[in-house]
């Protein structure tokens, strides 16, 4: 073929393809992920207020509760607040495996993030009780944590302080004696029912689509192929149930046996509150003991001990990434610390002894 015979056949093949297609195309862009509908009614949108029929939340509760989650006269050594062990401004965690209470001893298992616990079914990770008003009275007088000597103790504390005794009485107008140990954890109480994280999660859940990412949607249905949800569910992601620790395969370390401390029944042994995944990502070390770091190595270990399966790392960051759309915002001007009464010569000063 003659030179100028081939180049008109090279011209006449280019002007073929660009007329029937042939030339090189842009792929064609993939379908969005979608979840199904049917697992999203397994999960439920955050209130604005956790309630409680037996202690209403008003405004005056809910300023005294926020004195008193900040008061670390309420302590032996007064050195330690709920919000030492309990951080609002990190997620409600001491990010420590096991938090430091009176002269640095250390509890035995790990500090719970207080944002939503309210509307978990029960309180601590062996359910020992059975509402935040009634878990804010433990850490009070245990020796390890803060270590009042006694309930005696804590009221004569606040009723030295004249402002204390006002607040008490604005926030139990009813009663003719309302500084009681019992009204402090109500108040304390009132002011953790406010402590929720709406999240891009709740959006989704709301209709808004464009929430999550493609990437996120995805990480939602590896999670429900994984089956991650028998246990974490609701509204609240968790929080609603007991389990056995190593239900599928034996777990590790029994060194803490969970509810059967509470009930004494073996039927309990290594049964324990299943935690909330809200604001999971911000919440390490996990488990109860704090003893996993990382949540890549929590969910891998979840699926292996609860599920009896093994996830390929693809799966886990998948799952991963979905967890951390759970991640909510932290109502900043609500957690401000307040200004507290200050001490007068009635208020018992600083312990720091055994």
């Amino acid at each position: 073929m003659r030179k100028h015979t081939r180049t008109l056949f090279v011209f006449a093949v280019l002007a073929l393809c660009a007329g029937s297609g042939c030339a090189r195309k842009e792929p064609a862009p993939q379908p969005a992920a979608a979840v199904d509908p049917a697992a999203l009614e397994l999960f439920g949108i955050l209130p604005e207020v956790m309630e409680s029929k037996t202690n209403p939340v008003t405004e005056e509760k809910v300023a005294l509760g926020r004195m008193l989650y900040y008061e670390k006269r309420l302590s032996k050594s007064q050195q330690i607040s709920c919000n030492s062990c309990h951080m609002l401004d990190n997620y409600g965690v001491d990010g420590q495996p096991t938090s430091e209470g009176h002269m640095g001893k250390l509890g035995d298992r790990n500090s719970p993030t207080v944002y939503n616990a309210a509307g978990h079914f029960v309180q601590f990770w062996d359910g020992r009780a059975e509402s935040v008003e009634e878990q804010a009275k433990g850490p009070v007088t245990n020796p390890v944590e803060m270590a009042m000597p006694a309930e005696t103790v804590v009221i004569a504390v606040l009723k030295s302080m004249p402002e204390y005794v006002d607040a008490f009485k604005k926030a139990f107008p009813e009663e003719s004696e309302p500084v009681t140990f019992d009204n402090m954890a109500k108040a304390i109480g009132a002011f953790e029912r406010k402590l929720v994280t709406p999240s891009r999660w709740d959006r989704f859940l709301q209709g808004d689509q464009a929430a999550l990412t493609d990437e996120e949607k995805a990480g939602f249905n590896e999670y429900i192929s994984a089956g991650c949800q028998t246990c974490h569910a609701g509204t609240y992601v968790g929080g609603n149930l007991f389990q056995k620790l190593g239900l599928v395969k034996p777990w590790p370390d029994t060194s803490d046996t969970g509810r059967e401390r509470v009930t004494k029944s073996g039927a309990d042994r290594m049964v324990f509150k299943v935690p909330s995944l809200r604001n999971i990502d911000k919440t390490a070390p996990y488990y109860h003991n704090g003893k996993v770091a990382t949540l890549e190595e929590a969910v891998s270990t979840m699926a292996e001990y609860q599920l009896g399966r093994v996830l390929t790392n693809k799966q886990v960051r998948a799952i991963v990434a979905w967890l951390r759309s759970l991640t909510g915002e932290i109502p900043a001007a609500y957690i401000q610390e307040p200004r507290l009464p200050k001490s007068t010569a009635k208020t018992p000063k600083p312990d720091v002894s055994e």
